[in-house]
């Protein structure tokens, strides 16, 4: 190291992508994130701690402060507390509660990486339209707390073009809150050209928890279930509660489990068709069998299709005013309007789809459908998306991988001397 400039050592960075829904984290230079696990963390307050001995466990709580005990990992987050709330430390894929991200940071490094995060450079994703004043501080937080060698902010849809080979494109990102249509030329973000639409994936559950209940079905989360009969298709579910439950399970909880439960249920059955719903022949529909954690089970058709078309064509969801909602395929459209006129064909020509909303199947075709049909003619579009659900979800995570290990990157790091001399302030003019 010399002139204040990181160069590299010996041990491996790390990258850490916390999103909405879950955190990515891992070593530089590897296929698959280390640790996934969720963004959510289950806070017991008022004494009520079970066990005493969590915290010496691999996916246990991971402080006590003040009367609170956290819980963070699959482990323990299916498995219902006393007076256990549910909390997200982000809000529109910000950090908004400091002290939970640090529950985060801490759990993922004690118990994943299993390594002092002081011995290693950290490479982190942040959203497009991240805050200064937050970036500033994550940027303060990494030398004065953990006391990083090292630290770099760099924006999510960046890195999913470097995941899938682009540098210069439209990042449509289609994840838990929202979608995004993210322009990025030569490997920077365009920030006029950034537009952003509620309909993602807490949509589309939110769709499908209504239909359920027009059909009259109860949804019974898994931590609820002790046995269950088998019964016909259709019939009433027959199930024995759960016994030992705590007598004081909070809403949030139960919500979140109950999310948990409608994400399977999208996952297994939602498709999205290739044209407009409008269009279809209903008697040529396959339908999908699936079965909830209760036993009930059913066959659905032609709803499943009709529940992710508000996606693509918000005009089709009932009791709710779509008059400003952009579709997706919409979304591209105006987020490459905004552009100059000389880089729209290269934009149209990568749309890179990421995201764990975007697994939905049939998305990327109908995408390309619409774009196909909604483009000026002579421009020709293409839309790339990786093959895998892993690669598609962790889309991010892989880009800072393959950066963070790139020879020709160790002198873009945020030295531990830049930032003694330069003080939180760098971040802005290191990592743009």
């Amino acid at each position: 190291m010399s002139g204040g400039v990181y160069g590299g050592d010996e041990v491996g960075a790390i990258v850490l992508d916390i999103g909405n829904t879950t955190v990515r984290a891992g070593f530089a230079g590897e296929d698959t994130p280390k640790a996934d696990f969720p963004s959510y963390v289950g806070c017991t307050t008022d004494g009520n701690f079970e066990d005493d001995n969590a915290m010496d466990t691999a996916d246990g709580p991971t402080s006590v402060a003040s009367k609170r005990k956290y819980y963070i990992g699959y482990n323990f987050l299916s498995s219902p507390k006393e007076r256990m709330e549910m909390i997200s430390p982000l809000k529109d894929g910000m950090i908004d509660d400091w002290d939970l991200f640090k529950e985060l940071f801490d759990h993922t490094f004690a118990n994943h990486i299993r390594s002092d995060p002081s011995v290693h450079p950290i490479l982190m994703t942040e959203p497009a339209w991240n805050e200064r004043g937050k970036r500033e501080k994550l940027c303060e937080l990494m030398f004065e707390t953990y006391n990083v060698p090292a630290f770099y902010l760099c924006k999510s849809p960046v890195l999913a073009g470097f995941a899938n080979g682009r540098y210069t494109g439209i990042i449509l990102d289609s994840g838990a809150h929202h979608t995004s249509a993210i322009p990025i030329y030569d490997g920077y973000v365009l920030q006029q050209g950034i537009v952003k639409s509620p309909l993602g994936g807490d949509f589309v559950t939110a769709q499908c928890r209504s239909y359920l209940a027009d059909k009259n079905v109860e949804i019974v989360p898994t931590y609820l279930v002790g046995s269950k009969t088998p019964v016909g298709k259709g019939e009433p579910s027959i199930y024995t509660k759960r016994a030992n439950l705590p007598a004081k399970i909070t809403q949030s909880y139960h919500n979140y489990m109950v999310k948990n439960t409608l994400h399977d249920f999208k996952a297994s059955v939602l498709e999205v068709l290739d044209s407009n719903f409008h269009e279809i022949n209903a008697g040529s529909i396959p339908s999908m069998h699936y079965e909830f954690p209760d036993g009930y089970n059913n066959s659905y058709g032609v709803d499943r299709f009709k529940l992710a078309e508000g996606l693509f064509d918000p005009s089709t969801v009932k009791g709710m005013d779509c008059t400003n909602l952009l579709g997706i395929s919409q979304l591209i459209l105006t987020s490459v309007g905004i552009c100059d006129i000389d880089i729209r064909p290269n934009l149209y020509s990568s749309v890179v789809v990421t995201g764990g909303n975007s697994l939905l199947r049939g998305f990327c075709d109908r995408l390309s459908r619409e774009l196909q049909n909604k483009v000026p003619p002579g421009l020709r579009t293409k839309v790339v998306s990786a093959n895998g659900s892993l690669e598609r979800r962790c889309g991010a995570w892989i880009g800072g991988s393959i950066l963070a290990s790139l020879g020709s990157f160790q002198q873009m790091w945020i030295s531990k001397q830049e930032y003694d001399d330069g003080g939180k302030n760098c971040v802005e003019r290191k990592c743009p």
